[in-house]
């Protein structure tokens, strides 16, 4: 391979060799040749004997033992020829002899011999910020801007936030860029990137307000740009609504559909499944060849029990991802597919069906997600002590393995209403790992499932200690007691709790709706509950909106809830009791 030297840096290097080869006897002129052409004129050198005497120095000294002589000869030689590269060549030296200071030294003579060179304004600028001299990065940082390519600007603003990543003082690197940004900011043209830029700075240095606000002001200055709305997407959360009111304007244009791809997970994310659907039913239809809508389609369609439009979907899906390039992703996306086809087969109890598409997946790393879809399958038939062997027999190649071994056999112990088994074998977890909420959380609920609500009770608020944002806890514990008509004032402050820390979450709202029901608040426990399946037609949540509907005498309605919920979840336990105690026939 040929590498590539710079020319007076070749020159001293050259010189070196040449004597290496005196040494040895190797630099014997060749003998002449009368075949060859008449040699060239040689072409004049600007580097004198002295320069490159003192290159020749600087370049021992710095691959020997005195880097810092070689970095003082070498920028010496940099200011006498004003030569770029030998000003590059010194701060390399600096570099490699982790002497900050001295870098910056050299890059700063450097930029000022040459005041309009982007690479040593680059080079000043990212010594600054490795040695976390942020305050003085503002004016290497305004140059770096105003000496790009207008056509790289837009770019070159968007990149900013990583090169202040490392930034300590976050709150002061925002300052920083918001001076050097100040006069794009105000450009039409660079408008929109510059404050989409210091809203992500803002965002970095926890201040949501002020990121939402720097986006509607780069929306503002242009509509149709997506980085804006990209960055109120990452924004969208309960507790700041005004960040998916600029999401929903970008929306209105002409939207980049992997866009409006994010949003409808976003949607899902906050249980809003109506709205995430509606999404995906337009970026399916806009855009058809964009697989990974199809797979969310799919898996939302199959969620909702719609096997038909599921299975349809996901094949759909498969299509798309075998006549496209893809990697790692798309192979884990294939698998995902079949994963859900199997799992539409083996709820239509098309077992061989299921095996057929589960035998498609050929990625390692979803190994074990498959073998546990072929053990549901055996628990289907009947067979649970062979689905658990088959679970137990998948190699664990790492700590994830082996948790998602036992939380899969939890599961088949669980569907298979072995309650007592399946508590014992996550005690045993538990007990192994006694700071692990998740794992705690779970044998808190096959305590209910056994009726012992003091272990319950003592587990989940053991979760609650250690992680005192854990809202499923609250709402568990909350809706446990009043499901039992127990301390329902707690019950329903707890559930509250739950509340804060998910606003407007529909099943914890069911949770709320249903207290306020036992605590006979009818019309305010029928308002919440219309509110949360509205967000999520929920078989559990139709439950308790039906007997809500049917208390206050609405029995025709109530009947038409529950139906709907039996198309989604026919065989909700919740559902099935609600309708079984009230003697309504299904």
């Amino acid at each position: 391979m040929m590498v590539w030297m710079k020319p007076a840096i070749r020159l001293a290097t050259s010189a070196l060799l040449l004597l290496a080869m005196a040494g040895t006897g190797l630099a014997q002129a060749p003998a002449p040749d009368s075949t060859e052409a008449p040699a060239s004129p040689p072409v004049p050198s600007a580097l004198d004997a002295e320069m490159f005497y003192q290159l020749l120095l600087g370049e021992l000294n710095a691959r020997g033992s005195e880097p810092a002589t070689g970095y003082s000869l070498m920028l010496d030689a940099a200011r006498k020829s004003n030569d770029p590269e030998l000003y590059q060549r010194a701060v390399e030296i600096a570099f490699q002899s982790r002497a900050g200071d001295a870098a910056l030294q050299a890059a700063r003579a450097w930029k000022q011999a040459f005041p309009d060179s982007r690479e040593a304004n680059r080079f000043v600028l990212q010594i600054l910020l490795a040695l976390n001299r942020v305050p003085e990065a503002a004016e290497p940082l305004r140059a770096e801007v105003a000496l790009a390519d207008p056509k790289e600007r837009n770019a070159i603003l968007g990149a900013i936030p990583r090169l202040f990543a490392r930034a300590t003082d976050k709150k002061q690197a925002v300052t920083v860029v918001e001076q050097a940004l100040a006069e794009p900011a105000g450009n039409p043209d660079t408008g929109a990137a510059a404050w989409t830029t210091i809203g992500r700075m803002r965002l970095a240095a926890g201040d949501g307000t002020g990121a939402i606000e720097a986006a509607r002001r780069a929306q503002a200055v242009n509509p149709r740009s997506e980085a804006p709305a990209i960055l109120g997407l990452e924004l969208m959360d309960p507790k700041l609504p005004q960040a998916e009111a600029i999401v929903r304007t970008y929306l209105q244009g002409t939207p980049m559909p992997e866009l409006r791809m994010g949003y409808a997970r976003a949607l899902l994310d906050a249980q809003r499944v109506p709205e995430a659907r509606q999404q995906l039913n337009i970026v399916t239809t806009e855009k058809p060849e964009l697989a990974e809508a199809w797979l969310a389609q799919g898996a939302l369609q199959t969620q909702e029990n719609q096997l038909g439009a599921a299975e349809t979907s996901l094949k759909k899906y498969v299509e798309l991802a075998k006549s496209q390039r893809g990697g790692e992703e798309r192979s884990r996306g294939l698998a995902q597919a079949y994963l859900q086809l199997a799992q539409i087969a083996e709820k239509r109890k098309d077992y061989p069906a299921a095996n057929a598409w589960l035998d498609q997946i050929e990625d390692a790393q979803d190994l074990l997600a498959a073998q546990s879809r072929r053990a549901s399958i055996l628990a289907g038939q009947g067979k649970l002590d062979e689905a658990r062997k088959l679970i137990r027999s998948v190699p664990e190649r790492t700590p994830a393995d082996a948790r998602m071994k036992l939380t899969s056999e939890v599961q088949l112990l669980r569907e298979g209403k072995q309650y007592k088994s399946a508590y014992d074998l996550m005690a045993e977890a538990t007990a192994k790992d006694p700071r692990d909420v998740d794992m705690l959380y779970d044998q808190a609920m096959l305590a209910e499932k056994l009726d012992n609500l003091a272990d319950m009770e003592r587990l989940l608020r053991q979760v609650i200690v250690l992680k005192p944002d854990y809202h499923h806890a609250y709402n568990a514990l909350g809706y446990s007691l009043a499901e039992r008509g127990q301390r329902l004032p707690e019950a329903k402050q707890l559930i509250q709790k739950a509340l804060e820390f998910v606003p407007g979450d529909p099943f914890i709202s069911d949770s709320l709706g249903w207290v306020e029901f036992k605590l006979g608040n009818r019309s305010e426990a029928l308002k919440i509950l219309e509110t949360a399946y509205k967000a999520r037609p929920d078989a559990e949540i139709a439950a308790h909106l039906g007997e809500v509907l049917w208390a206050m005498g609405e029995r025709d309605r109530a009947q038409a809830i529950w139906k709907e919920g039996l198309l989604v979840a026919p065989e909700n336990e919740t559902l099935q009791e609600t309708l079984k105690r009230l003697r309504v026939k299904p």
